[in-house]
């Protein structure tokens, strides 16, 4: 008796053919990679280890920051060792159980990067519109709830779109990006993906609520700008950078997903693979320099604990 499906398999190892056009320049990326990758984990560790020395940073917007840090060194970790060693590798190939993983640890680093940016969105809400009432409301146990909520929650929801991808039936293993993609993966199905698209898309909707909480947010603070000069120099201080980081993910992402599910082949692979990285390339490096370099508080902790330290 014939199989169903001639090309049915089961799949042990999936080829990333993000590299395939360029290979010829691939020491050209893999220098570049060696030098980015440590400068941007330096720069994320010094941001974590100055808040969590110094006593007088033990508030719960540096606390948010110090979580935007680690999480970013968790989800790069996720892909640039892979990366940097597909570079000098001649077959670009990755396990079944490893592509679960790098989908895992990649998406579960954006989506709490997002969890993170909304809280604090909220934390800066509730210091400039209700500042008699701030330390009643981010107490030591709400700010700890906020961190389990913002790594908790992104693992839920990947742990279920994982099972969810397992379970499928491949008939192919060529994922096109540079890392495994659960949208990727998913495509490969030989049967209908509709329930992997349902889940996706309660996550996409529940995520897009983040957004909505942030732009209620900044409503309340730009209305108190407008009353007070005060409110406005401290809202310039501390919401702007957040802006900017916000703003930088929120459009990496909306790329990805996008171009995931509806972009064309005809694109070239240089363009797909900027696109496909970068989550990956920007807010890594962005975060810890907008939160170190422009908060002064933090920028003069780091000058007193490394530069001045360095120098005797």
């Amino acid at each position: 008796m014939q199989p169903l499906l001639e090309n049915e398999s089961s799949v042990f190892l999936f080829t990333l053919s993000g590299l395939n056009e360029t290979m010829e320049n691939r020491y050209v990326f893999f220098s570049l990679t060696a030098l980015f990758y440590p400068l941007m984990v330096l720069c994320n560790l010094i941001v974590i280890f100055t808040i969590i020395s110094q006593n007088t940073l033990h508030e719960p917007m540096y606390i948010f920051i110090c979580n935007l840090c680690v999480n970013t060194l968790y989800g790069t970790a996720g892909f640039y060792p892979k990366f940097m060693y597909d570079l000098l590798a001649e077959d670009h190939v990755i396990s079944y159980v490893g592509c679960m993983i790098q989908i895992f640890v990649i998406y579960s680093s954006v989506l709490c990067d997002l969890s993170t940016l909304t809280v604090m969105a909220y934390d800066r809400y509730v210091a400039i519109c209700r500042p008699l009432e701030y330390h009643s409301i981010m107490t030591n146990q709400r700010v700890l709830e906020w961190i389990l909520f913002c790594w908790l929650t992104p693992f839920f929801c990947m742990s279920v779109l994982i099972v969810l991808t397992a379970r499928l039936t491949l008939c192919g293993s060529t994922v096109e990006k540079l890392y495994c993609e659960i949208w990727a993966v998913a495509k490969l199905s030989c049967f209908s993906t509709t329930v992997n698209n349902v889940f996706g898309y309660i996550v996409i909707i529940g995520y897009f609520g983040h957004a909505v909480l942030i732009y209620c947010s900044y409503i309340q603070l730009i209305r108190m700008c407008i009353k007070s000069i005060e409110v406005r120099h401290k809202f310039m201080q501390t919401c702007v950078p957040h802006l900017l980081s916000l703003f930088i993910v929120a459009i990496a992402l909306l790329f990805d997903v996008l171009y995931s599910r509806y972009g064309s082949k005809n694109v070239p692979q240089g363009v797909r693979n900027f696109m496909a990285l970068e989550f990956l390339l920007i807010t890594p490096i962005l975060n810890p320099l907008i939160y170190g370099l422009n908060l002064s508080t933090v920028r003069q902790r780091v000058i007193r604990l490394y530069l001045i330290k360095a120098s005797k």
